[in-house]
């Protein structure tokens, strides 16, 4: 817990020093115009590159409402209860428990807009979460996408997935319990960027057991291939931004 605590206290130091050095993201109006006042689903929230004035895309204050999806109520990354409290002076939204590439409990076109922050990566089967992203995003609605830079995080000794091979695993209908890329993954995973991950040996357990921890980075990102993923599966990408520490911002409509 005290190095999660240092962790956090050290991020937040970060964040701040990176909206002095870089300031908001350049697609920040953009994505403004895109909530404002609308209702959305997020995948995987709360994230904190939408929450403050210290994050590169802190838009969690323009918008009407918001729901989240989560995996189970007890995560890696947090516990959750049914209410959704996302921002201060904001009502809560409710959290959806379910895989985040099976909304089925989620009717059609019930939402404006879709979040997800470095959580797409965690996903055996990007294109299927996708396309269920976009069931249940309105015609012209958004989806506002972050993905982490592969070169800039314990992935760099990967290469960026081909969206051939992501493709291939929603026609092969790939399930969230394969472990295709883990050989890759064992080998190449810097695991002096990835402290919380632990010992080789630690790493190698926690791996197998993804399904019921999803923390493997199943795929690999960069600003070409995750431009291509989102125009492969039909959306309208409007904005492609960068921000420190390891951002890939990706702004995208729904026809």
């Amino acid at each position: 817990m005290e190095f999660l605590m240092g962790v956090s206290i050290f991020s937040r130091a970060a964040n701040k020093a990176r909206i002095v050095l870089q300031g908001r993201v350049s697609c920040f109006k953009l994505a403004v115009l895109l909530v404002k006042g609308k209702n959305g689903l997020e995948i995987g929230g709360p994230s904190a590159v939408f929450r403050d004035k210290y994050s590169p895309l802190p838009i969690y204050g323009e918008l009407d409402s918001l729901d989240n999806c989560d995996i189970a109520r007890s995560t890696t990354w947090g516990t959750h209860s049914d209410s959704y409290i996302f921002a201060p002076h904001k009502h809560a939204g409710k959290n959806i428990f379910c895989d985040g590439s099976d909304l089925s409990v989620v009717s059609n076109e019930s939402y404006d807009f879709v979040l997800s922050s470095h959580n797409l990566e965690h996903f055996a089967n990007p294109v299927k979460a996708l396309k269920e992203w976009q069931r249940v995003t309105r015609p012209g609605g958004s989806l506002i996408l972050v993905l982490p830079n592969y070169t800039l995080t314990f992935d760099h000794r990967r290469q960026p997935t081909p969206v051939s091979h992501m493709i291939e695993d929603f026609d092969r209908n790939t399930q969230e319990d394969d472990l295709t890329h883990l050989p890759e993954i064992l080998r190449a995973h810097d695991l002096g960027m990835d402290l919380p991950a632990g010992t080789p040996e630690e790493f190698r357990a926690r791996s197998l057991n993804n399904f019921s921890n999803r923390c493997l980075h199943h795929h690999v990102f960069d600003e070409a291939n995750s431009r291509e993923l989102l125009t492969q599966v039909g959306m309208e990408v409007l904005a492609v931004d960068l921000a420190l520490p390891h951002h890939i911002f990706l702004l995208a409509r729904r026809p």
